[in-house]
């Protein structure tokens, strides 16, 4: 299957996967999806994700992070899209949530959190908010 956008899927793969209550869900297995995921796992969003191999192809097995019954991401948006790209310089850079919520970040040191990006002082295209 031909994925214009990969983290988009991953987002949507996530959300659909916690209105059905399930504990673990596999997606396409790719360096950038593995890179939102570690950023994810840092935060402590996810639980655990691990790669995997079935039938000759790499997939991501995500293990999903519940607490009391609800989802410990309440809410997870795609912010740049193939058709619109969002950039953000460091200064620009806003708060989700008022510091509740992260941002991940495609900068040019990798992929990595909002407040990873303001320690390492740098900014670049924002993937998605999460809280």
């Amino acid at each position: 299957m031909n994925l214009n956008d990969p983290v988009g899927d991953l987002i949507t793969r996530i959300r659909n996967a916690q209105l059905r209550h399930r504990s673990k869900l596999t997606s396409p297995a790719s360096m950038l999806r593995a890179r939102v995921l570690q950023v994810l796992k840092d935060e402590g969003y996810i639980r655990e994700f691990r790669e995997i191999e079935t039938d000759g192809r790499k997939e991501l097995e995500i293990e999903l992070k519940y607490f009391e019954g609800a989802p410990a991401i309440h809410e997870i948006q795609r912010v740049s899209k193939p058709g619109r790209r969002v950039y953000s310089a460091i200064k620009d850079l806003r708060l989700v949530r008022n510091g509740l919520g992260i941002s991940i970040l495609s900068t040019p040191k990798g992929v990595m959190s909002d407040a990873a990006a303001r320690d390492a002082n740098v900014g670049g295209e924002i993937l998605c908010e999460v809280y």
